[in-house]
């Protein structure tokens, strides 16, 4: 029993990038500071209005098992909204048909259910031909300069430095809250 504990583990490690990931380097070829979306209100939000901060991009979805990270989300954003961080949710609905709802929905959800007062986007594609323009930036090495990724599941955590470079990509089960996080956040990582 225990062996085949330890081999569902050692899949949902490969499956969800559970580990810390790779930390990159690389500057970027364009800047994440001329990337924009439409926030979940229908405004326009421009990424240069990010200059100088640290930024977490993450898809999330309103019917995942991982849904409850909304609540650390909310946490870590206020934690450190004052020192320099920022979140920014891309509600998704491309795994699992999760995210079902429009904007009003999700945004009535989030708040609803999770107090969230950090930056929500309108629902967006992060894979395949019609992906956002913000997700080809996180998983294509031509635009962010460091490396091809892959969103593999909600809740899939892209750290951004103040530099606006990539800095690391955090599989879905890596809490928010976490030492790859906080630790990143804090400049211990």
């Amino acid at each position: 029993m225990r062996q085949q504990l330890a081999k569902i583990f050692s899949m949902a490690v490969v499956a969800f990038g559970c580990g810390r990931g790779t930390v990159y380097t690389q500057a970027p070829v364009e800047s994440f500071y001329a990337l924009s979306a439409t926030d979940i209100n229908g405004q326009p939000f421009s990424f240069a209005q990010l200059k100088g901060h640290k930024v977490m991009v993450v898809n999330t979805a309103s019917e995942c098992g991982f849904t409850p990270q909304y609540k650390k989300l909310e946490e870590l954003y206020e934690a450190y909204k004052d020192k320099g961080f920022v979140v920014i949710g891309f509600p998704s609905n491309d795994f699992g048909g999760q995210e079902p709802g429009d904007e009003k929905a999700i945004a009535a959800f989030c708040t609803g259910n999770y107090g969230v007062t950090f930056p929500m986007m309108s629902k967006v594609v992060t894979k395949g031909d019609d992906q956002h323009p913000v997700y080809q930036w996180l998983t294509r090495k031509a635009r962010n300069g460091a490396a091809d990724n892959e969103v593999k599941w909600n809740f899939t955590k892209f750290l951004i430095n103040e530099d606006g470079s990539l800095h690391s990509v955090l599989g879905s089960p890596v809490g928010p809250m976490s030492e790859a996080v906080t630790g990143w956040i804090e400049g211990r990582k």
